[in-house]
């Protein structure tokens, strides 16, 4: 005899399921593929996942330029998501916490960092127009959560492991780091197990000894990716890019913090004082020559200099690193001797 179970439902009679990685809400539950952490949504966050701020951060490179020569191609959505799943494993009932995990980005032009202080361009003030402005306000407000409130968050008010203590690190640093050391392959550790031997103290994140070695160690790694050719180059030439477009009156700098990645290369292709370096430094960046250091005026090519290295430190067993790990510490302190000024040309081959 035939069971109701055995019986195959008719086509059409059932709804497709989503993965378990949607970023939609739709399973009402999140399981980041890095952290392994399987987040349960609130009604907010995924109201939230839907509007236009969150939705234009799946289109926005977190890698930034060095997307074009590397395989940093994951999403700025994608980190947002990880370091909600790491405030959400270490502070699961503070949901404004969590809300403001997930909003921290949302001010972020294309290609990330790439555009920063072009035309006085600046993500945090951004980030905090936008959090004031619909979708974004009216969303909070439906769920009794006030904007004001969370803009405090992320401006360090009060103190939490999302924004911390200057120097050292946080959850979104944290996720940063061991998100690009694992499309580096930098990461030699189990993410999973790798939390596993974290925690807070005082808003920061805390380890063993070991740990804190596998965490410097991606911060040396990131700090020697953003001081290399393929991050120096890229992004010299397409901020280059952006300000023909900005001083030809192509774009305003409000219009080029609103693109997607995409809509920023069309918008290159589209304009003559544009088109042809567009088209060299995605399909021949290997042209690009880069040295160290300034060059004279007179000689062919640009100068260019990076606004800043990221080296945030972990606590070890809740102490210092200058403390706890001289040996470390003086690892990160030595990422001051790395190059930050550039001059970059095209050459001929």
């Amino acid at each position: 005899m035939t069971t109701t179970e055995s019986i195959p439902p008719t086509p059409g009679s059932e709804a497709a399921r989503p993965v378990p990685t949607n970023v939609l809400g739709l399973r009402g539950e999140f399981t980041d593929p890095l952290w392994r952490i399987s987040v349960r949504l609130r009604p907010v966050e995924v109201e939230l996942l839907r509007t236009e701020p969150l939705r234009r951060l799946h289109f926005v490179t977190h890698g930034g330029a060095s997307t074009l020569s590397t395989l940093q191609s994951y999403s700025r959505l994608e980190h947002t998501l990880g370091v909600l799943a790491l405030v959400a494993h270490f502070r699961p009932e503070d949901e404004l916490l969590r809300t403001a995990a997930l909003l921290h980005d949302i001010g972020h032009l294309p290609l990330s960092h790439t555009f920063e202080g072009i035309g006085g361009l600046d993500h945090h003030a951004i980030g905090a127009r936008l959090l004031r402005a619909d979708p974004i306000r009216p969303a909070l407000e439906r769920h009794a959560i006030s904007a004001g409130a969370v803009a405090a968050v992320l401006d360090g008010e009060p103190l939490s492991p999302l924004t911390g203590r200057s120097g050292l690190m946080n959850l979104d640093h944290l996720d940063s780091y061991v998100r690009s050391g694992r499309a580096a392959g930098h990461l030699d550790a189990d993410p999973a197990a790798l939390l596993s031997r974290l925690d807070l103290t005082d808003s920061a994140v805390s380890t063993d000894p070991r740990t804190a070695a596998v965490l410097v160690a991606l911060v040396r790694a990131e700090a020697r990716l953003h001081t290399s050719w393929d991050n120096a180059g890229p992004v010299s030439v397409v901020r280059r890019l952006a300000g023909r477009l900005l001083d030809g009156g192509t774009l305003t700098p409000a219009r080029l913090a609103r693109l997607t990645d995409h809509q920023l290369w069309s918008a290159f292709e589209a304009c003559p004082a544009t088109r042809a370096e567009s088209h060299l430094i995605r399909y021949e960046p290997h042209r690009l020559a880069v040295t160290l250091g300034l060059a004279p005026e007179e000689s062919t090519g640009w100068d260019f200099s990076l606004r800043k290295i990221y080296r945030s430190a972990p606590l070890v067993d809740g102490r210092p690193l200058e403390e706890a790990a001289p040996g470390l510490a003086a690892e990160l302190a030595a990422l001051s001797a790395l190059p930050t000024d550039f001059h970059v040309r095209w050459s001929g081959a």
